[in-house]
Protein backbone atom coordinates (compact mmCIF):
# COMPACT_ATOMS: atom_id res chain seq x y z
CA UNK A 1 0.00 0.00 0.00
CA UNK A 2 1.23 3.48 -0.81
CA UNK A 3 2.78 5.21 2.20
CA UNK A 4 0.66 8.35 1.92
CA UNK A 5 -2.48 6.23 2.28
CA UNK A 6 -1.36 5.29 5.78
CA UNK A 7 -3.26 7.79 7.89
CA UNK A 8 -3.40 6.17 11.36
CA UNK A 9 -0.60 6.97 13.82
CA UNK A 10 0.31 5.09 17.02
CA UNK A 11 -2.25 6.92 19.20
CA UNK A 12 -4.95 6.32 16.61
CA UNK A 13 -4.11 2.60 16.49
CA UNK A 14 -4.17 2.37 20.30
CA UNK A 15 -7.61 4.03 20.37
CA UNK A 16 -8.90 1.51 17.79
CA UNK A 17 -7.87 -1.28 20.17
CA UNK A 18 -9.26 0.38 23.30
CA UNK A 19 -12.49 1.29 21.48
CA UNK A 20 -12.85 -2.29 20.27
CA UNK A 21 -12.39 -3.75 23.75
CA UNK A 22 -14.17 -1.15 25.91
CA UNK A 23 -17.31 -1.49 23.83
CA UNK A 24 -20.38 -2.78 25.56
CA UNK A 25 -18.49 -5.71 27.09
CA UNK A 26 -17.62 -4.31 30.52
CA UNK A 27 -21.17 -2.98 30.92
CA UNK A 28 -22.63 -6.36 29.95
CA UNK A 29 -20.46 -8.95 31.72
CA UNK A 30 -19.28 -7.39 35.00
CA UNK A 31 -22.16 -8.97 36.91
CA UNK A 32 -21.40 -12.37 35.36
CA UNK A 33 -17.83 -12.19 36.67
CA UNK A 34 -18.99 -11.26 40.19
CA UNK A 35 -21.44 -14.19 40.29
CA UNK A 36 -18.57 -16.65 39.67
CA UNK A 37 -15.40 -15.09 41.11
CA UNK A 38 -17.02 -13.09 43.95
CA UNK A 39 -14.26 -11.10 45.75
CA UNK A 40 -11.72 -12.20 43.12
CA UNK A 41 -13.49 -10.51 40.19
CA UNK A 42 -10.42 -8.30 39.57
CA UNK A 43 -8.25 -11.46 39.41
CA UNK A 44 -10.64 -12.97 36.85
CA UNK A 45 -10.33 -9.89 34.62
CA UNK A 46 -6.54 -10.03 35.00
CA UNK A 47 -6.41 -13.73 34.01
CA UNK A 48 -8.56 -13.07 30.92
CA UNK A 49 -6.34 -10.09 30.07
CA UNK A 50 -3.22 -12.27 30.19
CA UNK A 51 -4.72 -14.67 27.64
CA UNK A 52 -5.50 -11.67 25.39
CA UNK A 53 -1.99 -10.24 25.88
CA UNK A 54 -0.27 -13.53 24.98
CA UNK A 55 -2.48 -13.89 21.91
CA UNK A 56 -1.68 -10.31 20.87
CA UNK A 57 1.94 -11.40 20.29
CA UNK A 58 0.72 -13.70 17.52
CA UNK A 59 -1.47 -10.91 16.12
CA UNK A 60 1.45 -8.45 16.24
CA UNK A 61 3.78 -10.75 14.29
CA UNK A 62 1.10 -11.84 11.79
CA UNK A 63 -0.29 -8.36 11.14
CA UNK A 64 3.19 -6.93 10.46
CA UNK A 65 3.85 -9.72 7.96
CA UNK A 66 0.38 -9.77 6.37
CA UNK A 67 -0.97 -6.23 6.36
CA UNK A 68 -4.51 -6.77 5.13
CA UNK A 69 -7.92 -5.51 6.29
CA UNK A 70 -9.04 -9.16 6.32
CA UNK A 71 -7.01 -9.56 9.55
CA UNK A 72 -7.80 -12.87 11.26
CA UNK A 73 -9.27 -14.28 8.04
CA UNK A 74 -5.99 -13.72 6.18
CA UNK A 75 -3.76 -15.13 8.94
CA UNK A 76 -5.61 -18.45 9.15
CA UNK A 77 -5.72 -18.75 5.36
CA UNK A 78 -1.96 -18.32 5.04
CA UNK A 79 -1.26 -20.92 7.72
CA UNK A 80 -3.69 -23.60 6.58
CA UNK A 81 -3.48 -23.24 2.79
CA UNK A 82 -7.08 -22.13 2.35
CA UNK A 83 -8.63 -25.45 3.38
CA UNK A 84 -11.81 -26.61 5.16
CA UNK A 85 -10.48 -25.58 8.58
CA UNK A 86 -9.57 -22.03 7.57
CA UNK A 87 -12.80 -21.57 5.63
CA UNK A 88 -14.88 -22.80 8.59
CA UNK A 89 -13.01 -20.56 11.06
CA UNK A 90 -13.55 -17.56 8.79
CA UNK A 91 -17.30 -18.21 8.71
CA UNK A 92 -17.31 -18.73 12.48
CA UNK A 93 -15.60 -15.36 12.97
CA UNK A 94 -18.45 -13.77 11.04
CA UNK A 95 -20.97 -15.63 13.26
CA UNK A 96 -19.08 -14.61 16.42
CA UNK A 97 -19.57 -10.95 15.63
CA UNK A 98 -23.31 -11.62 15.47
CA UNK A 99 -23.02 -12.93 19.05
CA UNK A 100 -21.25 -9.75 20.22
CA UNK A 101 -23.98 -7.61 18.61
CA UNK A 102 -26.53 -9.71 20.53
CA UNK A 103 -24.58 -9.35 23.78
CA UNK A 104 -24.49 -5.56 23.45
CA UNK A 105 -28.18 -5.43 22.52
CA UNK A 106 -29.25 -7.43 25.59
CA UNK A 107 -27.01 -5.23 27.79
CA UNK A 108 -28.57 -2.13 26.20
CA UNK A 109 -32.04 -3.42 27.08
CA UNK A 110 -30.99 -4.23 30.68
CA UNK A 111 -29.73 -0.69 31.31
CA UNK A 112 -32.66 0.88 29.42
CA UNK A 113 -35.15 -1.01 31.61
CA UNK A 114 -33.76 0.77 34.70
CA UNK A 115 -35.50 3.93 33.42
CA UNK A 116 -38.90 2.21 33.48
CA UNK A 117 -40.36 2.13 37.00
CA UNK A 118 -42.20 -0.92 38.21
CA UNK A 119 -41.97 -4.43 36.81
CA UNK A 120 -40.89 -4.40 33.20
CA UNK A 121 -42.47 -6.90 30.86
CA UNK A 122 -40.84 -9.36 28.46
CA UNK A 123 -42.30 -7.56 25.45
CA UNK A 124 -40.63 -4.31 26.55
CA UNK A 125 -37.30 -6.12 26.93
CA UNK A 126 -37.58 -7.61 23.41
CA UNK A 127 -38.67 -4.24 22.00
CA UNK A 128 -35.60 -2.54 23.50
CA UNK A 129 -33.29 -5.34 22.28
CA UNK A 130 -34.69 -5.00 18.76
CA UNK A 131 -34.45 -1.20 18.73
CA UNK A 132 -30.81 -1.46 19.91
CA UNK A 133 -30.04 -3.41 16.72
CA UNK A 134 -32.40 -1.74 14.21
CA UNK A 135 -31.43 1.90 14.91
CA UNK A 136 -27.66 1.35 14.43
CA UNK A 137 -28.49 -0.65 11.30
CA UNK A 138 -30.35 2.36 9.92
CA UNK A 139 -27.34 4.58 10.68
CA UNK A 140 -25.07 2.10 8.87
CA UNK A 141 -27.33 2.06 5.83
CA UNK A 142 -27.61 5.86 5.68
CA UNK A 143 -24.09 7.02 6.54
CA UNK A 144 -21.03 4.85 7.07
CA UNK A 145 -18.87 7.92 7.77
CA UNK A 146 -21.03 8.80 10.80
CA UNK A 147 -20.03 5.48 12.40
CA UNK A 148 -16.30 6.17 12.29
CA UNK A 149 -16.65 9.86 13.21
CA UNK A 150 -18.87 9.23 16.23
CA UNK A 151 -16.78 6.33 17.58
CA UNK A 152 -13.85 8.49 18.73
CA UNK A 153 -16.12 10.81 20.73
CA UNK A 154 -18.01 7.91 22.30
CA UNK A 155 -14.78 6.09 23.25
CA UNK A 156 -13.61 9.24 25.07
CA UNK A 157 -16.94 9.51 26.92
CA UNK A 158 -16.77 5.83 27.98
CA UNK A 159 -13.18 6.04 29.23
CA UNK A 160 -13.83 9.34 31.06
CA UNK A 161 -16.85 7.83 32.79
CA UNK A 162 -15.01 4.66 33.87
CA UNK A 163 -12.13 6.76 35.24
CA UNK A 164 -14.70 8.90 37.13
CA UNK A 165 -16.16 5.75 38.76
CA UNK A 166 -12.65 4.62 39.77
CA UNK A 167 -11.54 7.98 41.18
CA UNK A 168 -14.80 8.80 42.98
CA UNK A 169 -15.27 5.30 44.37
CA UNK A 170 -11.69 4.66 45.59
CA UNK A 171 -12.27 6.03 49.10
CA UNK A 172 -15.45 3.94 49.54
CA UNK A 173 -13.73 0.57 48.99
CA UNK A 174 -14.14 -1.97 51.80
CA UNK A 175 -10.94 -4.04 51.61
CA UNK A 176 -12.63 -6.90 53.48
CA UNK A 177 -14.86 -7.59 50.45
CA UNK A 178 -11.71 -8.21 48.36
CA UNK A 179 -10.10 -10.55 50.92
CA UNK A 180 -9.15 -14.08 49.70
CA UNK A 181 -11.73 -15.40 52.17
CA UNK A 182 -14.36 -13.85 49.87
CA UNK A 183 -12.93 -15.39 46.67
CA UNK A 184 -14.48 -18.16 44.65
CA UNK A 185 -12.49 -21.37 44.03
CA UNK A 186 -9.43 -21.20 41.75
CA UNK A 187 -11.39 -23.01 39.03
CA UNK A 188 -14.37 -20.64 39.28
CA UNK A 189 -12.05 -17.59 39.12
CA UNK A 190 -10.53 -18.88 35.86
CA UNK A 191 -14.01 -19.75 34.56
CA UNK A 192 -15.19 -16.21 35.42
CA UNK A 193 -12.27 -14.80 33.41
CA UNK A 194 -13.16 -16.95 30.44
CA UNK A 195 -16.90 -16.16 30.57
CA UNK A 196 -16.09 -12.45 30.40
CA UNK A 197 -13.26 -12.90 27.87
CA UNK A 198 -15.56 -11.39 25.24
CA UNK A 199 -14.84 -8.02 26.93
CA UNK A 200 -11.28 -8.25 25.53
CA UNK A 201 -11.89 -9.59 22.03
CA UNK A 202 -11.87 -6.21 20.24
CA UNK A 203 -8.07 -5.84 20.16
CA UNK A 204 -7.93 -7.76 16.88
CA UNK A 205 -9.52 -4.76 15.13
CA UNK A 206 -6.01 -3.21 15.13
CA UNK A 207 -4.92 -6.01 12.77
CA UNK A 208 -7.81 -5.15 10.43
CA UNK A 209 -6.52 -1.57 10.26
CA UNK A 210 -2.90 -2.66 9.55
CA UNK A 211 -2.94 -1.30 5.96
CA UNK A 212 -3.72 2.19 7.26
CA UNK A 213 -1.23 2.34 10.16
CA UNK A 214 1.93 4.41 9.75
CA UNK A 215 5.27 2.66 10.42
CA UNK A 216 3.48 -0.69 10.96
CA UNK A 217 6.59 -2.70 11.92
CA UNK A 218 6.92 -0.62 15.08
CA UNK A 219 3.43 0.75 15.64
CA UNK A 220 1.34 -2.42 15.20
CA UNK A 221 2.98 -4.33 18.10
CA UNK A 222 3.09 -1.21 20.30
CA UNK A 223 -0.60 -0.49 19.67
CA UNK A 224 -1.64 -4.07 20.46
CA UNK A 225 0.37 -4.41 23.68
CA UNK A 226 -0.36 -0.88 24.95
CA UNK A 227 -4.12 -1.02 24.34
CA UNK A 228 -4.48 -4.42 26.06
CA UNK A 229 -2.34 -3.40 29.08
CA UNK A 230 -4.36 -0.19 29.52
CA UNK A 231 -7.66 -2.07 29.28
CA UNK A 232 -6.48 -4.74 31.77
CA UNK A 233 -5.63 -1.93 34.22
CA UNK A 234 -9.00 -0.26 33.61
CA UNK A 235 -11.00 -3.49 34.06
CA UNK A 236 -9.07 -4.55 37.20
CA UNK A 237 -9.61 -1.14 38.84
CA UNK A 238 -13.31 -1.12 37.87
CA UNK A 239 -13.67 -4.61 39.39
CA UNK A 240 -11.98 -3.53 42.64
CA UNK A 241 -14.31 -0.50 42.94
CA UNK A 242 -17.43 -2.54 42.10
CA UNK A 243 -16.77 -5.44 44.46
CA UNK A 244 -15.23 -3.25 47.15
CA UNK A 245 -18.03 -0.68 47.39
CA UNK A 246 -21.25 -2.64 46.87
CA UNK A 247 -22.48 -5.66 48.87
CA UNK A 248 -22.41 -8.75 46.68
CA UNK A 249 -26.12 -9.53 47.07
CA UNK A 250 -26.95 -6.10 45.58
CA UNK A 251 -24.61 -6.73 42.63
CA UNK A 252 -26.16 -10.13 41.98
CA UNK A 253 -29.71 -8.74 42.16
CA UNK A 254 -28.70 -6.17 39.52
CA UNK A 255 -26.36 -8.51 37.65
CA UNK A 256 -27.20 -7.26 34.16
CA UNK A 257 -26.54 -3.62 35.10
CA UNK A 258 -23.95 -4.06 37.89
CA UNK A 259 -21.74 -1.19 36.75
CA UNK A 260 -24.51 1.35 37.33
CA UNK A 261 -25.00 0.03 40.87
CA UNK A 262 -21.22 0.42 41.44
CA UNK A 263 -21.50 4.18 40.86
CA UNK A 264 -24.10 4.62 43.64
CA UNK A 265 -21.93 4.60 46.81
CA UNK A 266 -19.84 7.58 45.67
CA UNK A 267 -22.16 9.40 43.29
CA UNK A 268 -25.64 8.42 44.52
CA UNK A 269 -28.65 8.05 42.22
CA UNK A 270 -27.15 10.64 39.87
CA UNK A 271 -24.15 8.33 39.40
CA UNK A 272 -26.46 5.38 38.73
CA UNK A 273 -28.30 7.42 36.09
CA UNK A 274 -25.10 8.75 34.47
CA UNK A 275 -23.64 5.24 34.18
CA UNK A 276 -26.91 3.88 32.79
CA UNK A 277 -26.98 6.61 30.12
CA UNK A 278 -23.30 5.97 29.33
CA UNK A 279 -24.00 2.22 29.11
CA UNK A 280 -26.78 2.91 26.59
CA UNK A 281 -24.40 5.09 24.59
CA UNK A 282 -21.55 2.55 24.85
CA UNK A 283 -23.59 -0.51 23.89
CA UNK A 284 -25.36 1.41 21.11
CA UNK A 285 -22.05 2.59 19.64
CA UNK A 286 -20.56 -0.91 20.01
CA UNK A 287 -23.49 -2.37 18.04
CA UNK A 288 -23.06 0.40 15.46
CA UNK A 289 -19.33 -0.34 15.05
CA UNK A 290 -19.78 -4.13 15.03
CA UNK A 291 -22.49 -4.02 12.36
CA UNK A 292 -20.14 -1.77 10.37
CA UNK A 293 -17.19 -4.15 10.83
CA UNK A 294 -19.08 -7.41 10.32
CA UNK A 295 -20.84 -6.28 7.13
CA UNK A 296 -17.42 -5.31 5.75
CA UNK A 297 -15.84 -8.60 6.87
CA UNK A 298 -18.62 -10.41 5.00
CA UNK A 299 -18.00 -8.11 2.00
CA UNK A 300 -14.25 -8.89 1.92
CA UNK A 301 -14.75 -12.66 2.26
CA UNK A 302 -17.59 -12.63 -0.31
CA UNK A 303 -15.37 -10.75 -2.78
CA UNK A 304 -12.83 -13.57 -2.41
CA UNK A 305 -15.59 -16.01 -3.36
CA UNK A 306 -15.84 -17.60 0.08
CA UNK A 307 -19.30 -16.31 1.04
CA UNK A 308 -22.41 -15.86 -1.14
CA UNK A 309 -22.10 -13.02 -3.69
CA UNK A 310 -25.05 -11.18 -2.14
CA UNK A 311 -22.77 -10.21 0.80
CA UNK A 312 -20.31 -8.69 -1.67
CA UNK A 313 -22.81 -6.22 -3.12
CA UNK A 314 -22.56 -2.54 -2.17
CA UNK A 315 -24.18 0.81 -2.91
CA UNK A 316 -22.50 4.13 -2.12
CA UNK A 317 -19.60 2.16 -0.55
CA UNK A 318 -22.05 0.55 1.88
CA UNK A 319 -22.52 -3.28 1.77
CA UNK A 320 -26.31 -3.00 2.12
CA UNK A 321 -27.14 -6.70 2.03
CA UNK A 322 -24.30 -7.45 4.45
CA UNK A 323 -25.82 -5.00 6.93
CA UNK A 324 -29.36 -6.39 6.46
CA UNK A 325 -28.31 -10.06 6.85
CA UNK A 326 -26.11 -9.23 9.87
CA UNK A 327 -29.04 -7.42 11.51
CA UNK A 328 -31.62 -10.12 10.72
CA UNK A 329 -29.53 -12.90 12.27
CA UNK A 330 -28.52 -10.74 15.26
CA UNK A 331 -32.19 -10.01 16.01
CA UNK A 332 -32.96 -13.74 16.14
CA UNK A 333 -29.98 -14.48 18.41
CA UNK A 334 -30.49 -11.54 20.79
CA UNK A 335 -34.18 -12.26 21.27
CA UNK A 336 -33.82 -16.00 21.87
CA UNK A 337 -30.76 -16.42 24.16
CA UNK A 338 -30.18 -14.90 27.62
CA UNK A 339 -27.22 -12.72 28.61
CA UNK A 340 -25.25 -15.47 30.39
CA UNK A 341 -25.50 -17.83 27.43
CA UNK A 342 -24.58 -15.08 24.95
CA UNK A 343 -21.49 -14.17 27.02
CA UNK A 344 -20.40 -17.83 27.19
CA UNK A 345 -20.98 -18.46 23.47
CA UNK A 346 -19.21 -15.22 22.49
CA UNK A 347 -16.21 -15.91 24.73
CA UNK A 348 -15.94 -19.56 23.64
CA UNK A 349 -16.14 -18.59 19.96
CA UNK A 350 -13.37 -15.99 20.24
CA UNK A 351 -11.19 -18.26 22.40
CA UNK A 352 -11.47 -20.95 19.70
CA UNK A 353 -10.65 -18.44 16.94
CA UNK A 354 -7.70 -17.03 18.93
CA UNK A 355 -6.44 -20.57 19.60
CA UNK A 356 -6.45 -21.23 15.84
CA UNK A 357 -4.68 -17.88 15.21
CA UNK A 358 -2.01 -18.81 17.78
CA UNK A 359 -1.54 -22.22 16.11
CA UNK A 360 -1.36 -20.38 12.75
CA UNK A 361 1.41 -18.16 14.12
CA UNK A 362 3.24 -21.26 15.41
CA UNK A 363 3.06 -22.85 11.95
CA UNK A 364 4.34 -19.64 10.34
CA UNK A 365 6.89 -18.71 13.05
CA UNK A 366 9.85 -18.68 10.64
CA UNK A 367 8.04 -16.57 8.06
CA UNK A 368 6.81 -14.04 10.63
CA UNK A 369 10.07 -14.05 12.64
CA UNK A 370 8.37 -15.00 15.90
CA UNK A 371 9.55 -16.60 19.15
CA UNK A 372 8.24 -20.18 19.19
CA UNK A 373 8.13 -20.36 23.00
CA UNK A 374 5.94 -17.27 23.35
CA UNK A 375 3.54 -18.53 20.68
CA UNK A 376 3.45 -21.98 22.28
CA UNK A 377 2.52 -20.32 25.60
CA UNK A 378 -0.20 -18.31 23.83
CA UNK A 379 -1.56 -21.46 22.15
CA UNK A 380 -1.62 -23.36 25.46
CA UNK A 381 -3.19 -20.42 27.33
CA UNK A 382 -6.02 -19.95 24.80
CA UNK A 383 -6.54 -23.74 24.47
CA UNK A 384 -6.68 -24.34 28.25
CA UNK A 385 -8.90 -21.26 28.67
CA UNK A 386 -11.38 -22.64 26.12
CA UNK A 387 -11.32 -26.13 27.67
CA UNK A 388 -11.91 -24.67 31.17
CA UNK A 389 -14.89 -22.65 29.96
CA UNK A 390 -16.42 -25.62 28.11
CA UNK A 391 -15.95 -28.03 31.06
CA UNK A 392 -17.69 -25.60 33.41
CA UNK A 393 -20.45 -24.79 30.92
CA UNK A 394 -21.10 -28.49 30.18
CA UNK A 395 -22.13 -29.01 33.81
CA UNK A 396 -23.90 -25.68 34.35
CA UNK A 397 -25.44 -24.56 31.05
CA UNK A 398 -25.91 -27.28 28.46
CA UNK A 399 -27.98 -24.99 26.22
CA UNK A 400 -24.99 -22.66 25.75
CA UNK A 401 -22.78 -25.66 24.88
CA UNK A 402 -25.42 -26.76 22.35
CA UNK A 403 -25.50 -23.36 20.64
CA UNK A 404 -21.68 -23.14 20.59
CA UNK A 405 -21.34 -26.63 19.07
CA UNK A 406 -24.06 -25.79 16.55
CA UNK A 407 -22.01 -22.71 15.52
CA UNK A 408 -19.05 -24.97 14.81
CA UNK A 409 -21.28 -27.45 12.98
CA UNK A 410 -22.96 -24.73 10.89
CA UNK A 411 -19.55 -23.28 9.96
CA UNK A 412 -18.22 -26.65 8.78
CA UNK A 413 -21.46 -27.63 7.01
CA UNK A 414 -21.69 -24.25 5.30
CA UNK A 415 -18.20 -24.64 3.86
CA UNK A 416 -18.81 -28.28 2.83
CA UNK A 417 -22.08 -27.45 1.07
CA UNK A 418 -21.15 -24.01 -0.30
CA UNK A 419 -17.64 -25.15 -1.26
CA UNK A 420 -18.85 -28.20 -3.18
CA UNK A 421 -22.14 -26.99 -4.67
CA UNK A 422 -21.45 -23.31 -5.42
CA UNK A 423 -17.69 -22.87 -5.75
CA UNK A 424 -17.13 -26.44 -6.85
CA UNK A 425 -14.01 -26.75 -4.67
CA UNK A 426 -12.91 -26.49 -1.04
CA UNK A 427 -9.60 -24.80 -1.60
CA UNK A 428 -9.52 -21.07 -1.63
CA UNK A 429 -7.67 -18.48 -3.66
CA UNK A 430 -4.80 -17.07 -1.64
CA UNK A 431 -4.99 -13.49 -0.48
CA UNK A 432 -2.38 -11.16 -1.90
CA UNK A 433 0.57 -10.69 0.40
CA UNK A 434 1.29 -7.21 1.65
Amino acid sequence: MNHQNKTVGLLGAISIGIGGMVGGGIFAVLGEAVSLAHGATAVAFFVAGMVALLTSYSYAKLSVRYQNRGGTVVFVDHAFSHNLLSASINFMLWLSYLVTISLYAVAFASYAQTFFHGDTTQWLKHLLISLAILLPALINLLSASFVSKSETIIVLIKITLLVLIIVSGASFVNIGRLSPTQWGSSFSIVVAGMVIFVAYEGFELIANAAEEIKNPTSNLPKALYTSICLVILLYVLISVITVGTVPENQLLMAKDYALAVAARPALGQLGFTIVSVAALLATFSAINATIYGNSRLGYIVAKEGELPKILGEEKRNIPDMGVIITVFLSLILANSIDLTEIAIIGSASFLLIFFVVNVSAYKLHNEIDANKKVILMASLASGVALATLLIHTFSSNTEAIGVFLSFIGISILFELIYGRLIRGHFFRRPYKKA
